[in-house]
């Protein structure tokens, strides 16, 4: 949908004036990172009309600020910006374009944005076809993890237009703390997929770390404080080397989620015809955690098969 100078204005000043009119926003998905997304929302002082599948999830929310919808529709209707965040391409898809779906109840002038990790290719399939109704969509997957979601200090990478984000800022603002505008639709999710190439590679290789300092008889906990204050230092072993040393992997985010995130990164890899040769590796790696049983822990579980591959237990 293309706007003239002063429709932008316009646009802007509705969500920018907060002192005047907050957003109504409908919040599909509320889940481990999308109920304290919309709590955050709630918090800011926006209406958020918030469903989920399960009422026990849907219970939750509402004790958090949240009206509770019995459905997509009653989320949907009459929301200046509806927002999914939910698992996959199929369900993103389903929600947005599906029967009784987003595109059935949203107004012309709301905007749709999609805030889940899925396919590029669906990101801008979902934008054509809400475009041809006359509905601004972004794609703006998060990265932070469920600490981050809960501090509200996401890393929100959006496709789409600038002009749509600027207008949205104030709504990604109370989520986030870097939004990075990163091209046209589908552009968001492509930078996500990049993303989850470098934590994977670094948890792979914090994995690797541990178990090499423990063969060594050196304490891993001590040699990573060691590295993490050097260039080998990163957010991986800031957030995870603890959990990794001690074996406890209660999921942050699962391996079931990044295995499927990795299977985006092969498929657009596949689309530009690219060789990403350690990537494929970690990529077999966690798909041995799923086939083993472990998809529901914590992706830094990598270090147990790290372990298992060494001789050690799991």
């Amino acid at each position: 949908m293309r706007r003239s100078p002063i429709d932008i204005s316009l646009y802007q000043l509705r969500f920018r004036t907060r002192e005047f009119l907050m957003a109504t926003v409908g919040f599909i998905g509320l889940g481990v990172m999308g109920l304290p997304m919309a709590e955050h929302l709630a918090a800011a002082g926006h209406e958020v009309r918030g469903y989920s599948r399960t009422p026990q999830t849907r219970r939750r929310a509402a004790d958090r600020g949240v009206v509770e919808a019995e459905s997509v529709a009653e989320a949907v209707r009459g929301a200046d910006t509806v927002i999914t965040m939910l698992p996959d391409s199929p369900d993103v898809r389903e929600v947005a374009l599906g029967d009784g779906g987003v595109l059935s109840h949203i107004g012309p002038d709301a905007t749709f944005i999609d805030m889940s990790t899925i396919a590029p290719s669906v990101s801008r399939e979902i934008s054509a076809v809400f475009g041809e109704r006359g509905v601004d969509v972004l794609d703006a997957p998060v990265s932070g993890g469920q600490s981050g979601a809960e501090e509200g200090t996401l890393s929100i990478m959006v496709g789409g237009s600038a002009a749509v984000l600027e207008a949205q800022r104030p709504l990604l603002e109370a989520m986030g703390r870097t939004i990075v505008h990163m091209g046209e639709a589908g552009a968001g999710q492509v930078v996500k997929a990049a993303n989850q190439i470098a934590v994977a590679a670094h948890l792979q290789a914090l994995a690797e770390v541990i178990v090499f300092l423990e063969g060594h008889g050196i304490d891993a906990t001590t040699g990573l404080t060691a590295i993490a204050g050097g260039l080998g230092g990163s957010t991986v072993i800031d957030r995870k080397s603890a959990s990794a040393v001690a074996g406890s992997f209660d999921p942050g985010f699962r391996i079931e989620l990044h295995d499927k995130d990795l299977a985006i990164v092969a498929e657009s890899a596949r689309e530009q015809r690219l060789s990403l040769p350690l990537t494929a590796t970690v990529a077999q790696l966690m798909r041995a955690l799923v086939a083993r049983g472990d998809g529901g822990l914590d992706h830094s579980a990598l270090v147990g098969l790290a372990r298992t591959l060494n001789g050690e237990g799991r």
